[in-house]
């Protein structure tokens, strides 16, 4: 019996303002292109009638089974894993939410850089299942380590866009995969011997938070800095702006009262004001 990593929420639509067109003939020779192709031609060649005898043979053989990957040094399992589904749902799913949110991410990133996150985050979740199950010797399969890696991207990329769950209910990117996240977290706690790799969904999230922190050649996360220093920036200026108004308002006030009642009835705060500011009058005024 192979563990499944299907996923526990259904298929979602997304809303946003990113310039990928997907009819663009570019997108069609692309690392999504090449993945998608790929899963389904290998689940379709398996679940052709000649091939399903031998198909329990072929997830042991690349599938990821813990104990074979040391005890006979099948070392390519953490890598092949991810091309291999347990039936159409799991792979139409998969592929669907790989299109869905992959292919504005290598838009952004390029080909090299995307095929470079996708496996990381798929071969790393794969390890990791690994560690924590070296004695099992039933297969995991699937893209889905790799998947949530490409989700918790996207969540970081565009947080305040929308998805809608169930195609109904419109929730913004961030919660969606803080949810799916929490989800996956809570189920490898209490549900280890559920047919769903919840660790390898887990560790395919962990694993693509902890590169994009670590700021590995991702131009986006780079970009993004620099939007919030500018925004602190502007935000700097605007205050400073707001403070130079007050003071030029307040100035404008001592001078109305001295016209009305005569200087020597201001206040000591209020000549102190007036004295800072033809003091700093005076120093602008000095040639440099």
């Amino acid at each position: 019996m192979y563990r499944n990593q299907n996923y526990s929420w259904s298929p979602v639509g997304g809303r946003g303002s990113g310039s990928l067109n997907p009819l663009d003939r570019s997108f069609y020779n692309s690392a999504i292109r090449i993945l998608i192709a790929l899963n389904l031609v290998i689940f379709v060649i398996l679940w052709l009638p000649q091939s399903r005898q031998f198909e329990y043979s072929v997830y042991t053989l690349f599938g990821l089974v813990p104990e074979f990957v040391w005890s006979k040094l099948r070392i390519w399992q953490p890598a092949t894993y991810m091309f291999l589904h347990g039936g159409f749902f799991h792979v139409a799913i998969n592929m669907f939410v790989l299109w869905m949110f992959g292919r504005e991410i290598e838009w952004r990133w390029g080909k090299k850089e995307f095929l470079k996150y996708y496996f990381i985050t798929g071969v790393g979740s794969g390890l990791v299942t690994m560690i924590f199950s070296l004695h099992s010797t039933t297969p995991v399969v699937g893209a889905s380590g790799a998947i949530y890696g490409v989700l918790l991207a996207y969540g970081l990329m565009f947080p305040e866009r929308y998805v809608y769950l169930y195609f109904l209910f419109p929730l913004k990117v961030k919660y969606f995969v803080a949810i799916i996240g929490a989800i996956a977290f809570f189920s490898s706690l209490s549900n280890p011997g559920d047919t769903i790799s919840h660790m390898t969904h887990l560790s395919g999230m962990i694993i693509g938070w902890l590169y994009i922190k670590q700021d590995w050649r991702l131009d986006f996360m780079e970009n993004i800095i620099k939007k919030r220093r500018k925004k602190k920036t502007l935000d700097k200026i605007e205050e400073v702006e707001t403070e130079i108004h007050d003071f030029r308002a307040e100035i404008d006030r001592i001078l109305d009262k001295i016209n009305q009642v005569g200087y020597d009835n201001l206040t000591e705060d209020e000549k102190q004001i007036l004295f800072e500011a033809s003091k700093h009058l005076t120093d602008d005024d000095q040639p440099n």
